[in-house]
């Protein structure tokens, strides 16, 4: 507020509004707005609310015209000696100035709190942000850790898998290891079906075909898919010729004769 202002402040604490049309003014220099003035200064004894002061004049408290008529700004000092002019003059320019330097004095107030609060959020801004700065790194720690955790888990995952294809190759060449070996039994099978004796045979004949039998059992191998005709395939070249060879009676007559079923 400056001396070309021509507006004052309620000084209520709580209003600070722009004053207009009337204004209660007090003999302590402050003053207030119609509302606040009338609401205050109702009660007996009336109490300054700006300085607490006690206000029991006659004229300790008028309510005035903020922006008086001509005629009356005509008439309020008509009549009056020349220094009782200048002396209502300059007290009312005393109170016009304690209002501005009150004002200037609130206003430098209110900058220093400002000021003060700003400082302690800057404090505390620059708290938070260290914090957030020991809490990042420690993330990026942590971060930098669990990547070298998931490069580990990948190595290990290849491995594993490596392994494992290994493991399926193995296991599809024992299966087919196993699936050759299950046909091959399934066909020595048959043909040891084919070899059993059958009713009505001679049983001499039957043991003769026994001592006779090769040392390796041939194996039965079809000649066509649908066909009935069979044929035996060995693989040594004296076995078939051992085939062949019977036991002589004579040798034969010694050793007792079991017939095997």
């Amino acid at each position: 507020m400056s001396f070309c202002d021509d507006t004052l402040l309620c000084n209520f604490p709580k209003c600070r509004t722009k004053l207009s049309g009337f204004a209660w003014v007090t003999a302590c220099s402050h003053v207030f707005c119609d509302q606040h003035g009338s609401g205050e200064f109702s009660r007996s004894p009336a109490i300054c609310p700006a300085c607490s002061s006690a206000l029991s004049g006659k004229l300790d408290i008028v309510r005035t015209e903020l922006s008086p008529s001509e005629e009356y700004k005509a008439m309020v000092l008509a009549g009056l000696r020349p220094d009782v002019i200048l002396d209502i003059s300059a007290r009312a320019l005393a109170f016009w100035s304690y209002q501005v330097h009150q004002e200037r004095m609130f206003q430098e107030y209110s900058l220093s709190r400002a000021e003060a609060q700003l400082k302690q959020m800057d404090k505390v801004v620059t708290q938070q942000n260290q914090s957030r700065e020991v809490e990042l790194s420690g993330m990026r720690g942590e971060i930098a850790s669990l990547k070298k955790v998931m490069e580990e888990y990948k190595r290990k995952y290849s491995e594993v898998s490596e392994r494992l294809m290994e493991r399926n190759r193995q296991y599809q060449k024992l299966q087919g290891l196993y699936d050759s070996l299950r046909l091959r039994n399934m066909v020595v099978g048959a043909g040891d079906r084919d070899m059993l004796p059958q009713p009505g045979r001679n049983d001499y004949n039957i043991g003769v075909a026994r001592q006779g039998t090769p040392q390796r059992s041939p194996q039965f191998l079809s000649v066509a898919p649908g066909g009935d005709g069979r044929f035996f395939s060995c693989l040594e070249a004296d076995g078939a010729k051992n085939f062949f060879q019977y036991s002589s009676p004579a040798r034969e007559r010694g050793r007792p004769y079991i017939n095997k079923h």
